[in-house]
């Protein structure tokens, strides 16, 4: 790899033509003023003015598109329309994580009696011997 010699371009040290002092030079004179008559300064207004509605009527579709594919009954009460992208993730989790908690009390009070039963049968009953 070749070393790149450039002057003096080492960490720390400065080039001496582009670090120097600036030098006052005169300033060229200008001409006459560029500013805007009134009747330009209205049509930019209008122009800024027509782009805004622009911009807002083409946000408007996206966002009744997001209200609309979030379920209402994941909407926590009291809580603000606008959400962050995670509350309304966490919203969603919630619900399943309840749903799972539910499915799984459901399996194991099942297999707890299920298990029951096959005591009852085995060990009082004496239905089955082993």
């Amino acid at each position: 790899m070749a070393k790149r010699t450039r002057g003096s371009n080492r960490p720390g040290q400065r080039h001496p033509d582009r670090h120097a002092p600036a030098r006052q030079q005169p300033r060229p004179a200008r001409g006459p003023s560029q500013s805007l008559s009134a009747a330009e300064e209205a049509r930019a207004a209008e122009l800024e003015s027509e782009i805004v509605a622009q911009e807002r009527a083409a946000q408007q579709p996206a966002a009744r598109a997001r209200d609309r594919s979030r379920p209402a009954d994941l909407e926590p009460a009291g809580r603000p329309r606008g959400q962050s992208p995670l509350a309304v993730r966490a919203a969603e989790e919630y619900g399943y994580v309840s749903r799972d908690v539910r499915r799984i009390l459901r399996v194991g009070g099942s297999m707890v009696a299920i298990l029951l039963v096959f005591f009852v049968l085995i060990d009082i009953l004496h239905v089955v011997s082993l």
